[in-house]
């Protein structure tokens, strides 16, 4: 009876060893299986980095490129020192300050708007407002960096102006200070968006530490909230600082593309990327040196979005605070 017994045991045991090993099997079969999942995946993750990278290094290869053959007849210090621009008249110059000074002050008028507003309305919906009305202003707020550049364009030019000039009746239809404005405007979104998240992101424990000192709400977002946040604050500003050097339609409407070296915002002037524009509407034929310009006027204001990105990183790194 007791080998019967066992003999029964081997064979009731047998079945659940075989269920068991059946199961660690299917469990490898299944981790095998995720294992290629997640390799597939992090191949298509790294292919679109690649991309990215590739884009960027053909975008570089063809500016420099052009721009080689560019100062190869035109002397780099003309260049940077001419006074004039005139690349497409039969007496040629060829000086990039005319182009910078118009782009600078486009984005300095731009950016007296986009800062200030824009920082104010990230500390009314970070502090102030309530639920319902950030959830309600915010995506009003962030409609206006989907509207297109051109309809800013035209805004400057047939609704901006005219009322300027019923201001100061001398100005001209064509004028930096209406495109300057309107790209202000523009640019609220991208300063408020990202100041605001920035405020957000700051413990509520440094709010309730101020609080308890006395101080009001106003102080507390001034004064505790704000520096705290600096870190991203300065990179919502850096990028409004890209995107007003980048900008190109509302210039290239309200601005008059008319290269004038000066940095006053009453008269016309051509930025960088207007005169790209303008250009690149023509015809010129390929390989001349007056088309070569817009790559040699490209790789400057690549060279000037990459210093702003360059400063932004390095504000993120030395104000960014670890809570």
């Amino acid at each position: 009876m007791t080998s019967l017994s066992n003999t029964e045991q081997g064979a009731a045991v047998g079945p659940a060893r075989l269920t068991g090993q059946a199961r660690l099997a299917e469990l490898a079969r299944l981790k095998v299986i995720r294992k290629r999942r997640e390799k597939v995946i992090e191949m298509v993750l790294l292919s679109a980095a690649f991309v990215s990278v590739f884009t960027t290094a053909g975008i570089v290869y063809i500016l420099l490129k052009e721009s080689l053959s560019f100062f190869s007849n035109v002397p780099l210090w003309d260049f940077l020192t001419d006074s004039q621009w005139t690349p497409l008249f039969s007496d040629a110059h060829f000086g990039i300050a005319v182009l910078l000074s118009g782009t600078i002050t486009s984005s300095a008028v731009a950016l007296l708007v986009a800062i200030p507003l824009g920082t104010i309305i990230a500390i009314y919906l970070s502090e102030f407002a309530g639920h319902k009305t950030r959830e309600t202003l915010k995506p009003l707020l962030e409609m206006l960096s989907g509207v297109p550049t051109i309809i800013y364009g035209y805004f400057a030019l047939l609704f901006v102006t005219p009322l300027l000039q019923k201001i100061y009746p001398e100005l001209p239809g064509f004028n930096v200070l209406s495109a300057g404005l309107v790209m202000g405007i523009m640019i609220i979104p991208y300063v408020s968006s990202l100041s605001e998240d920035a405020m957000r992101a700051v413990p509520m424990s440094l709010r309730e530490g101020s609080y308890a000192m006395g101080a009001t709400r106003f102080q507390t977002a001034v004064k505790v909230v704000v520096p705290a946040a600096l870190s991203g604050i300065a990179s919502a500003y850096i990028l409004g600082v890209s995107r007003a050097v980048g900008e190109t339609m509302i210039l290239a409407v309200a601005a008059g593309m008319q290269p004038n070296l000066g940095f006053n915002p009453l008269e016309p002037a051509a930025t960088i990327t207007s005169y790209i524009v303008q250009v690149a509407l023509g015809d010129l034929p390929h390989g001349s040196v007056g088309y070569q310009t817009i790559f040699a006027a490209g790789l400057v204001l690549m060279l000037l979005t990459l210093f702003f990105n360059m400063l932004g990183y390095w504000v993120r790194r030395k104000y960014r605070e670890a809570y």
